[in-house]
């Protein structure tokens, strides 16, 4: 069990000596993720597959987890906690980038957050019959969701590349070893 008082010990920790081990681990993670939302729209728009079956490939033998909002909104939450934990680690530019998918994905959770009161209250907006988001108003979800991912997943992959090839400044500021050796 984490105490609070190991709580900033394990911060520290994840943005200085494990910094690079854990943005590997969270890059699989959204890896992951994002792959089960392109063979999803693979499913639908190349394979011709019905809606309700195109479930990605853990939706195939798990029908549950797609239509489960609090999977989604903990996948969601669990985006939002990374891109927060690990933004102590960034400098410079690549900490820009990773503010710009930080901002978006506090708006996504927000969109998941809808999704979920939604489900647990069973009363959905508009008088839709199932929960939907605000921007699911006008973008039907599976192409939303796509959307989302790619603009969260963009500027993170930035801010990655940026932050393995730092400016000097920047490279003095750090505090992990992520940087490639100075050319």
């Amino acid at each position: 069990m984490v105490t609070n008082a190991a709580a900033p010990g394990l911060l520290s920790s994840l943005n200085t000596r494990h910094h690079r081990a854990a943005l590997a681990v969270y890059l699989f993670i959204v890896l992951a993720h994002w792959a089960e939302h392109v063979v999803q729209a693979i499913q639908i728009y190349v394979l011709g597959w019905p809606l309700p079956e195109a479930r990605g490939v853990l939706g195939v033998p798990f029908p549950w987890l797609v239509t489960s909002e609090w999977m989604h909104y903990g996948y969601a939450l669990l985006m939002l906690a990374g891109l927060i934990m690990l933004r102590p680690g960034f400098t410079g530019r690549s900490r820009v980038w990773w503010n710009i998918s930080l901002g978006i994905q506090v708006w996504h959770h927000l969109e998941h957050l809808i999704l979920l009161l939604q489900a647990i209250s069973g009363s959905n907006l508009a008088g839709r019959p199932v929960p939907t988001s605000l921007i699911q108003l006008v973008v039907p979800r599976v192409e939303l969701h796509l959307f989302y991912n790619a603009v969260v997943f963009a500027p993170m992959v930035v801010a990655m590349l940026l932050h393995r090839r730092p400016r000097p400044a920047e490279r003095a500021a750090m505090r992990c070893a992520c940087a490639a050796a100075p050319a």
